[in-house]
């Protein structure tokens, strides 16, 4: 699942690396950089990053990736390897923000930089998707979802790659010192920004959907581990991962209203939103996980009978 996503990330961050080496040939930039960041024309972020906040962003998505790592190895869930693999990259990425913070004017460092912010919460996505697919197999509930659980996942994740590439491609045409190319570089990315939360749109109402469904029709699944502490009952895994999407869609829109603006935009160029609008619903996606983590609820079926279960939801329920 994450297979895809890696390999496009790493032929685009080549893309992106040679686009700037192009475009900051023929561009003059200041001889001090930190006097007027924001007027800076070889600042493409518009700021200059705070070290302090970086470097607790950076610790902060460091810790949960070291967390759900341990919690993979001990408690299971594999399904939920992208999402690990997506905070060590969003982790990178804040740590290049201190790369940018000493070069600002590098626009390699902060193509870098900006390609693991911004791309890898291609990866909590598609895990949310694996998860949703699991969570129904594991309450026997599966048929209350309006895609086969099958296809499910390989086809939010196939979508999610896609908007990944436009999104990529999108912003290495941005880097054109040609005027007409790099505004049709920002079409195509705010494109790809649609066509993600549209995806992720649909994919939280079929959830949502598929939750209703279990607590009006399913009255047994939904009290089946009540005796159970709060903490342990499969309604507790489905809340995270509602607050999961939660957090995933404001930075989703968030991220579409910012490309809306520009690059040079109010929200592109304000650290302040950049944090309030993108890093903090971010964390409260991946850390909702911690206490909540998906392989403590949903531990690997016997093949035969998960191959009976696939038979029986081949044809989900559309009402």
């Amino acid at each position: 699942m994450a297979g895809p996503i890696l390999a496009s990330t790493l032929f685009l961050l080549t893309l992106f690396v040679t686009s700037a080496q192009a475009a900051t040939k023929s561009v003059i930039c200041p001889s001090d950089p930190y006097l007027d960041p924001r007027n800076d024309p070889c600042n493409a972020l518009g700021y200059i990053p705070d070290n302090t906040l970086t470097a607790v962003a950076f610790v902060y998505v460091l810790l949960v990736a070291l967390i759900q790592t341990y919690q993979i190895i001990y408690n299971g869930g594999k399904f939920m390897l992208s999402m690990v693999i997506g905070e060590y990259s969003y982790a990178l990425g804040f740590a290049f923000r201190f790369a940018v913070h000493n070069s600002p004017d590098s626009l390699v460092i902060f193509i870098t930089e900006d390609l693991m912010i911004v791309l890898s919460p291609c990866f909590f996505i598609a895990a949310n998707y694996a998860l949703l697919g699991r969570l129904a197999r594991e309450i026997d509930c599966a048929h209350h979802i309006l895609l086969p659980v099958r296809w499910l996942t390989l086809i939010f994740v196939s979508s999610d790659v896609t908007t990944f590439v436009i999104q990529a491609v999108g912003a290495s045409m941005s880097t054109s010192t040609v005027q007409s190319s790099a505004l049709t570089g920002l079409h195509v990315f705010l494109v790809g920004l649609i066509m993600q939360l549209v995806s992720f749109v649909f994919f939280c109402a079929i959830y949502a959907r598929f939750i209703y469904k279990v607590y009006t029709k399913e009255q047994d699944v939904c009290t089946r581990d009540s005796k159970q502490p709060w903490y342990n009952d499969w309604r507790a895994l489905a809340g995270a991962l509602a607050v999961s999407c939660i957090g995933l869609l404001i930075r989703s829109f968030y991220r579409v209203v910012e490309a809306s603006q520009g690059f040079r935009g109010n929200l592109s160029t304000s650290e302040t939103a950049f944090y309030l609008g993108d890093t903090i619903p971010i964390c409260l996606a991946i850390f909702v996980y911690v206490p909540f983590w998906p392989g403590r609820f949903i531990k690997p079926a016997h093949p035969y009978a998960t191959e009976q279960k696939e038979l029986y939801i081949s044809s989900p329920s559309i009402v």
